[in-house]
């Protein structure tokens, strides 16, 4: 056959897309009295957000690698013992998010965006994003909850198409962090609160809400909704979940596959406040030697 001219490609090319048949989808119904609760730390995404974060502002030198050694060597600690320290937690709550004390939050953002996608994005647990999905395609909106920064957990919720985040809120003062928390870490019963005044303001009916959560720590917010659901598990939490007839999912490739790699699924509250802690403790000792000097 002779190949066609150009002209004529074009018109065929034309004529074909014309006679095409595209099913659209219907929008979905807005459900707005039903909303899910995710968390992200071993929930969403392998290993803690907070950690990959504190990694990338080390590539960016605004710390060195031995604070970093030392975080992911007292996350192994925090598995070891398979609990967490409240004492540990309490004296970190103030310290938390030291670090980003001075910098613009402007800054921080555009640096969060950047870290995510150079070490998140390729972590987050593939069958966890698709049951955030079915509640977005149920017309049901979906937010984060971690103790993360909420600038953080909000360009994770951004990036993934979601509603929104609940995180930790570091106090700022005409767009520059003070180094102090507003409230505190946003953990364990911290969370339930948040999910609760959210659903308040929201109009939600908690009764038809759901949560989903790895660690026991999170008990409060996933008994707050009538449809609690939980991932990758750690033992007391799948102890609860059978107890209760709660789904199970477990996305990992094996049961140990959390334990091999640092970080590991670390509770949000433990990992946060170690990370930060440990940057606040070293930037004070860099003060005092400056003082005797």
């Amino acid at each position: 056959m002779r190949p066609l001219r150009k002209d004529q490609a074009a018109l065929a090319g034309e004529a074909s897309a014309a006679a095409a048949k595209v099913e659209s989808a219907p929008p979905p119904i807005p459900d707005p009295a039903a909303g899910a609760f995710f968390d992200v730390d071993n929930t969403l995404m392998r290993g803690a957000s907070i950690y990959y974060f504190a990694r990338g502002l080390a590539a960016r030198k605004m710390f060195g690698p031995m604070d970093l050694a030392r975080m992911a060597w007292g996350q192994a600690c925090y598995r070891m013992r398979g609990a967490e320290n409240a004492d540990h937690i309490d004296a970190a709550r103030e310290a938390a998010l030291a670090f980003v004390a001075g910098h613009r939050v402007s800054d921080i953002v555009s640096l969060c965006e950047e870290i995510y996608d150079e070490t998140m994005a390729g972590r987050i647990w593939e069958g966890t994003r698709e049951l955030a999905q079915r509640h977005l395609e149920a017309g049901q909106r979906v937010w984060l909850v971690t103790a993360s920064p909420v600038e953080l957990a909000g360009i994770i919720a951004s990036r993934l198409g979601l509603t929104g985040a609940l995180g930790t809120v570091a106090e700022s003062v005409d767009g520059v962090y003070t180094g102090r928390l507003v409230g505190g870490l946003l953990h364990g019963e911290a969370k339930a609160a948040a999910v609760e005044a959210l659903a308040a303001r929201e109009g939600l009916d908690l009764a038809r809400c759901s949560a989903y959560s790895d660690s026991a720590n999170d008990l409060p917010m996933l008994r707050l909704v009538g449809h609690p659901t939980v991932i990758n598990p750690d033992a007391e939490l799948r102890a609860e979940a059978r107890a209760n007839n709660w789904p199970v999912h477990d996305f990992r490739s094996g049961r140990k596959a959390t334990l091999i790699a640092l970080p590991t699924a670390a509770g949000a509250g433990a990992v946060a406040g170690g990370i930060v802690a440990g940057l606040a403790f070293r930037r004070r000792h860099a003060v005092g030697r400056q003082g005797t000097g």
